[in-house]
């Protein structure tokens, strides 16, 4: 029951932290506005609400002496698993930092990046936080504030792996991943979920080959009419 739970919390941390780096790509974009600013605050905190109860749940588990050998290795993958998504999540927390830095909202002489995304985040936000709507409660002056709020909370994240690496010893290169490189990206079902366009492995392969066939082809009948041209050359001089 306890590693349900773990890899449940584990599975919302990844969902949160995914949502989060891809609204930090919009800070200083066309698309960044005070909306965008509250959207980040809100993931980050319920990002690490995550990561404390994963921690506990986690900590907890890996000094149990009383746990099994099978079930004690699947708690140390887990806890590698959420040890690199924290490290993602305080990249992201700090690039969020410098960039909100660099474009200031209370600035709008700044002139913000062409980067080529445009439309809200506001569903983005709403799925990381499991919620239908965002409720924004934010000042005017949110960039400010939460730049500051921001910098505590990359040390907070900082100090919580650092408590981490002391409490729990789980070196990454003894734990052995449970699927193979990319299996993920074999599984038909989970990316089928996903996206009404998916074209599997097989089909993509079969493509490449036909691809392939024909470019041999066009390939042989260009050499032949190079040689029929070069042949026609010579009789004619």
């Amino acid at each position: 029951m306890a590693k349900e739970e773990c890899k449940a919390l584990l599975d919302a941390l990844n969902r949160v932290t995914a949502c989060y780096r891809h609204m930090v790509l919009s800070v200083g974009g066309t698309a960044d506005s005070q909306n965008l600013r509250e959207e980040l605050k809100q993931t980050r905190q319920k990002a690490h609400e995550l990561a404390v109860a994963n921690r506990n749940k986690l900590t907890a588990a890996l000094k149990d002496k009383d746990v099994s050998k099978e079930d004690k290795a699947e708690y140390e993958r887990l806890w590698v698993i959420f040890s690199t998504c924290l490290e993602i999540l305080e990249t992201d927390m700090k690039r969020a930092l410098e960039l909100g830095l660099e474009f200031p909202l209370n600035m709008p002489k700044k002139h913000l990046i062409q980067t080529g995304m445009s439309g809200g985040t506001t569903g983005v936000a709403a799925r990381a936080m499991s919620v239908q709507n965002i409720k924004y409660e934010a000042e005017r002056n949110i960039d400010e504030v939460d730049l500051k709020d921001l910098e505590q909370e990359i040390h907070k994240v900082g100090e919580m792996m650092y408590e981490m690496e002391m409490k729990v010893n789980v070196p990454q290169w003894t734990v052995e991943a449970k699927q193979d490189p990319g299996a993920e990206l074999k599984s038909t079902t989970s990316a089928g979920a996903s996206s009404g366009g998916f074209v599997s492995v097989e089909e993509r392969k079969s493509v490449c080959d036909i691809s392939k066939l024909l470019a041999a082809i066009v390939f042989s009948a260009v050499l032949i009419i190079a040689v029929i041209l070069a042949v026609c050359v010579v009789k004619l001089s």
